[in-house]
């Protein structure tokens, strides 16, 4: 029974995803079937549930790496920024995928209704990586199922979205995912990522962002690194040299500029930067992608 759920899953995403890569009607869902094994790619992931049905996916989070296999789940509980790629792929047995946005707001409303909702476990990684329970399979595909339903899809959608995040909090997962609307430490967190993704180009005083969020500066970095991996100014990098790559690719922006702009104080100081993050510089960048 199990086999034949996760093969009418495989069935679904063929059928509504014939590209790398498709945002569906449904916002929260985005579905993958990738022929080929890929480079890595450095994006931010927000707040998601996302599952592999084939194939294996790698991400890394600062230097911690996460497999996803077959029947394997990753959990996002905060905004990360990752480099992720696809391990193993094929025409005949492609990477399939497909990434459910947890909205924090229908997650709080699914946990605050449970009769014994669970107990969030404080202090881990923002990245899990579990087991695919058979609980969640048919809820998910019902909810690729009335893709081909959009009147049905306005209403039933948000109702099917509820039942997976119920049984997210029923299952192995159920402490992470609560950690989402009831750990403390990780709204401290959520606060500090969202300033600094606000703030990425104003300059970052530790003591001033831990008074802000209410932590002392060594709770802070401890919090911090144990859910992003990284240091806040770890983070910070990550954020600026990403809008920076963003804004130079585009073209909207010079190099020097760019740099400026995200907050550095020399183009100079900046190209250092960009070649210690991604291996070339900024011109080379350009080079590449033309």
């Amino acid at each position: 029974m199990l086999a034949d759920n996760l093969s009418s899953l495989h069935r679904l995403v063929l059928r509504h995803c014939n590209q790398t890569r498709l945002a569906t009607s449904l916002p929260n869902l985005t579905l993958f079937n990738c022929p080929n094994p890929t480079q890595p790619v450095r994006s931010l992931y927000d707040p998601r549930f996302c599952v592999v049905l084939q194939g294996r996916k790698r991400v890394l989070l600062g230097r911690t790496v996460h497999d996803a296999g077959a029947s394997q789940c990753l959990i996002a509980t905060t905004d990360l920024p990752v480099t992720a790629h696809v391990t193993e792929a094929s025409p005949d047995k492609p990477h399939l995928a497909l990434n459910l946005t947890l909205d924090r707001l229908r997650v709080t409303e699914v946990w605050s209704t449970m009769p014994s909702p669970p107990t969030p476990k404080v202090g881990v990684c923002g990245l899990s990586v579990g087991a695919l329970e058979e609980a969640l399979i048919d809820p998910i595909t019902r909810l690729l199922d009335i893709l081909d339903r959009p009147e049905d899809a306005i209403v039933l959608a948000p109702m099917i979205e509820r039942e997976i995040i119920y049984r997210l909090l029923q299952g192995a997962l159920g402490p992470i995912v609560s950690a989402l609307v009831n750990d403390p430490g990780l709204k401290q967190i959520d606060h500090a990522i969202r300033w600094l993704r606000d703030n990425y180009h104003q300059p970052l005083h530790i003591d001033e962002l831990a008074s802000l969020v209410g932590m002392s500066v060594t709770s802070l970095h401890r919090h911090f690194k144990a859910v992003t991996a990284m240091t806040p100014l770890e983070y910070r990098r990550e954020i600026r040299m990403e809008e920076a790559r963003r804004r130079i690719l585009s073209g909207v922006m010079r190099v020097a500029d760019a740099g400026i702009e995200v907050g550095y104080d020399s183009a100079s100081q900046f190209s250092r930067e960009y070649r210690r993050h991604f291996g070339r510089n900024p011109s080379e960048e350009i080079v590449r992608q033309q």
